[in-house]
């Protein structure tokens, strides 16, 4: 919804989504995107999510497995990996990605790196715990962001947590303003902006998830701009 804090949404176009992109622009531009995502608001969100599931699960669980559906440096899923260690439960942290760049260069910090399509997972129907996706599912139109909620519910068992940025003017010109004093490539100042202007607002956000899986999540502002759904995957 278009208003005085919020822009309409955009597509834009994001410079990395070119898989023609030279490897080492990629590698700069996602240590920057990991900055951002620890300064910024998009690790905590994440976090967050995984407290309160964590919170949920029957005592003397200790062992989880997560998937990370566009995991581009890999950031997000070790800094689960140590929240949850901290709560005695040890996770497996699997890092997917359409590049094979991005794939090969997760392998050495987290459990396994795999390159994958996540509009087709190639993970088996309730096969991990935890299904993860921050700042990606923006990157879809939202006629395939369907497609990657149903893939992220039909390979989760116990939760399934999106995280993305909460679409707003105050955020684009924070980012941009941001970038500068940060040192971030003129390529991931670019992206940066235009990823805000895909993102959502929680309404569009539960509106996206509800028609892919026919049940609303629960959705939440969280600080740095950002918004999550998560829910509990039906038993099939």
């Amino acid at each position: 919804m278009a208003g005085i804090l919020t822009p309409a949404r955009r597509r834009g176009r994001e410079i990395l989504d070119d898989p023609a992109v030279d490897p080492r622009l990629v590698r700069r531009s996602l240590a920057d995107v990991a900055r951002s995502n620890r300064l910024f608001g998009g690790t905590r969100a994440v976090v967050a999510e995984l407290h309160q599931t964590l919170g949920t699960l029957p005592a003397g669980t200790t062992r989880l497995t997560l998937l990370d559906v566009g995991t581009g440096a890999g950031d997000i899923p070790r800094s689960a990996e140590r929240a949850a260690r901290r709560r005695g439960v040890e996770l497996a942290t699997i890092g997917l990605d359409a590049s094979e760049t991005l794939a090969i260069a997760t392998r050495p910090s987290l459990t396994a790196g795999i390159r994958g399509d996540a509009l087709a997972l190639p993970v088996g129907t309730r096969a991990v715990d935890i299904a993860i996706c921050s700042q990606t599912l923006h990157h879809f139109p939202d006629a395939e962001a369907l497609g990657v909620i149903r893939e992220l519910d039909r390979v989760a068992r116990v939760r399934v947590i999106i995280s993305d940025i909460r679409r707003s003017w105050m955020a684009a010109g924070g980012i941009w303003m941001a970038s500068f004093p940060l040192r971030f490539h003129p390529v991931s100042r670019h992206d940066g902006v235009v990823s805000v202007m895909r993102g959502f607002t929680p309404g569009e956000l539960s509106e996206l998830v509800a028609a892919a899986i026919g049940r609303r999540p629960a959705v939440r502002r969280r600080i740095g701009f950002r918004v999550t759904a998560s829910w509990t995957p039906e038993a099939r």
